[in-house]
């Protein structure tokens, strides 16, 4: 059995002003309010997506 590697993310600044796919980005991981957190699976994707939003989120 193998165990996925998980990452949690919290959303820090609000994503009010930026571009609509940052926006999107950030509704794609789960976050809704400033200080709320998103347990994901750690994939190249969520990887990505975190990247592109990194100046909004902290990985904790």
């Amino acid at each position: 059995m193998t165990t996925q590697q998980k990452v949690k993310v919290q959303l820090v600044r609000s994503p009010i002003g930026c571009q609509e796919s940052h926006r999107a980005t950030v509704r794609g991981l789960g976050l809704r309010k400033i200080r709320s957190v998103s347990e994901l699976v750690d994939t190249p994707e969520v990887r990505g997506m975190i990247n592109k939003i990194s100046y909004l989120v902290k990985v904790l």
